[in-house]
Order: C-alpha cells, then structure tokens, then sequence
C-alpha cells in the first residue's frame, strides 16, 4: 500500500513515487493507494510500468466530487467511510509506504504506525525527504518512542528507491522462504 499526497514537493519526490511503484511491483506486489493525482499516481505508474496491479480505494460517496482516478488504476474498491477503508488498507497490507503529503497521509501513516505497533506487524517504510524529516520530528518530541508494549522494529526508512528495492526484495526473498518451509512442514 502506497500513502502520498497530491501534491509532490518536487519533481524529485515524484521520480521517487514512481521508483518506489516500479520496486512495488516488481517485487511481486499489488499496490493500493487512493486512486487521484500527485505522489499516488506517481507510485501507480511505476507499477503499471512494471505491469504490477493497482488499486485504487476510494469513498464511495467521494468518487463523483474527487473525479476520475489516475489512468493507472486497473481495480477499484469503494468503502462507506474513512474507518473502512483504512481498515480495509491496513487489513489488506503486507508493506507499507509513506512518503510526503497532507493531512490525510499524515492520518494514513499514523493509523499504520499504530496498527503496525499493536495489531500485527506490517512493515512500514518511510521515504522520501519529507516523510523523514517528519519521522525525525516525531522521534525527538517523544511521539515515537519505543517501549516494550509499543515496538517499533516494523519502522524502515529509505532515502532512495535503489535502498527502498533492496529492503523490499529482501523481505519479499525472507517471506517466500517462510512460505515454503511453512509448506514443506505442513506437507
């Protein structure tokens, strides 16, 4: 899953979206995000470049105001509301990433944190200059601070997409040796 604003604060940021989508994809996975214009459609043409699936999840009572989704979008889900359809991110997430964006990412990104932290533990990259410095904000004012009943070994940075390929093609490898032993056990 993919969480970045609409609004790219460079050209930079955006090359690094579309990075990010192409490693996404190209490690095998399918990319949610939330269908519209910016650092999203960025990291959705990266995908589909790399003929990864993206799917865009919406409001279902948003979608006529919000207009048509980025041309990349090759599935979509429309949710009731904003509970529901970040459920429905997080339940449905085997990576996430955030980048740079508004107050909606900042939403995303915290709700991943603590579901990462608490629920089950996702890994959740942070990339791009802007989402590090926030990181880096949220560390030193004490709002990310590990204890032993709030891990935060799920939180992974990357500054560039070659590292972010790296990371993700590691877990990707890790996860498919799990499966495969899991397999071989149950046989």
């Amino acid at each position: 899953m993919f969480f970045g604003g609409v609004v790219p604060a460079s050209p930079a940021d955006e090359r690094l979206a579309e990075e990010v989508g192409m490693a996404l994809a190209g490690a095998g996975f399918t990319m949610l995000h939330g269908g519209y214009n910016g650092l999203m459609e960025a990291a959705a043409r990266g995908a589909a470049a790399k003929g990864g699936t993206v799917v865009a999840v919406t409001l279902a009572d948003k979608h006529a105001e919000w207009g048509d989704f980025n041309p990349h979008v090759s599935d979509e889900v429309h949710l009731p509301d904003v509970g529901t359809r970040l459920n429905h991110y997080l339940d449905a997430a085997d990576v996430v990433v955030a980048m740079g964006g508004g107050i909606g990412t900042l939403h995303e990104l915290t709700a991943a944190c603590y579901y990462a932290g608490t629920i089950r533990p996702v890994p959740v990259w942070i990339t791009g200059p802007t989402a590090l410095r926030l990181l880096a904000y949220l560390r030193r004012n004490g709002w990310l601070t590990e204890t032993p009943t709030r891990p935060l070994g799920f939180l992974r940075t990357a500054a560039t997409a070659a590292a972010f390929a790296v990371q993700l093609h590691k877990l990707a490898e890790g996860s498919a040796a799990e499966n495969r032993a899991g397999k071989a056990a149950g046989s």
